[in-house]
């Protein structure tokens, strides 16, 4: 991934200007097609507001309708500063962080915070090949037993193609009819797709979805068995794990899936030639499309 520097951004988007100029052009590559005109037609900015005209009509588009900078008081480059923040490190920043580096109040930190979390939310092809399944157990009480029946926890299962996507979901428990419905809707069943896990019971009905299936026995001390293992998802659970314990402290059940978006994001997106910033910028522009206001 190529290096984007604070002195990048800051040479990018000097101010509000620059950021709404770089959003229109993202999400009119091909021009503004003008309903009223019924024509791709010449659209320019009205000064001091976040919309454009048509040359010919009149009639307005706003870049920023429909998506998470829609009817926001924040300045736009606030917005962008905020979306910058949150890609530069594997573990983000909290919502305190935001508020203290833009100089907004809490209230308008966290709203950012979770808007630019629903962005970093996305799909991802089925997993093919090598894939790790595992699940873990993240919050409730520091005391007291941990993992499987820990008290107060929320149950996370998490699959990683080896060189691959990763994807983790929030899940009710490590029931086998939870478990194996997720694996058979997020992994493809081809003859080179090899599904490891660890010997968790609920793993044992695997092959029988048409899935090859290794595993390991950890309660056995082993950790690796040939090809078997499971240590790309728990590698994946260990920077969510340090992630949320070091910059958020804690995370509420109901906002956990969002956290967990964001770090899979990260996780997905680490080999990307295009900075993750601009991805997310891109992803921003994808949203729905502007609609005219006149």
């Amino acid at each position: 991934m190529k290096t984007y520097s604070i002195k990048d951004f800051e040479k990018q988007f000097p101010n509000d200007d620059t950021c709404l100029e770089f959003l229109f052009k993202a999400r009119y590559p091909k021009g503004v097609y003008c309903q009223k005109c019924q024509k791709v037609t010449t659209h320019y900015r009205i000064a001091n507001r976040k919309v454009y005209s048509c040359k010919f009509c009149g009639s307005h588009v706003s870049p920023t309708a429909g998506t998470i900078f829609h009817k926001s008081d924040t300045p736009l480059r606030s917005w962008f500063h905020a979306i910058f923040l949150m890609a530069s490190t594997k573990t983000g920043i909290s919502a305190k962080q935001l508020q203290r580096e833009l100089g907004v109040t809490y209230k308008t930190a966290w709203r950012m915070f979770g808007q630019i979390r629903k962005l970093m939310a996305e799909d991802v092809n089925p997993l093919i090949g090598q894939v790790e399944v595992d699940e873990t157990y993240i919050g409730g009480k520091r005391t007291g037993k941990r993992g499987r029946g820990a008290e107060g926890k929320t149950v996370v299962m998490g699959m990683v193609e080896r060189n691959g996507n990763a994807i983790a979901k929030v899940i009710p428990n490590v029931k086998a009819r939870t478990l194996l419905p997720m694996i058979a809707e997020r992994v493809a069943r081809e003859d080179k797709t090899i599904v490891f896990t660890d010997e968790l019971r609920s793993y044992s009905q695997i092959e029988r979805l048409g899935y090859a299936h290794q595993f390991v026995q950890h309660s056995a001390k082993q950790y690796v068995s040939g090809i078997a293992h499971v240590n790309t998802v728990e590698s994946l659970w260990s920077n969510i794990k340090r992630g949320i314990d070091g910059v958020n402290h804690s995370v509420s059940p109901l906002y956990l899936q969002s956290y967990l978006d964001s770090y899979v994001y990260r996780y997905n997106h680490r080999k990307d030639e295009t900075p993750m910033f601009l991805s997310l910028l891109v992803g921003v522009s994808t949203q729905k499309q502007a609609v005219p206001l006149s």
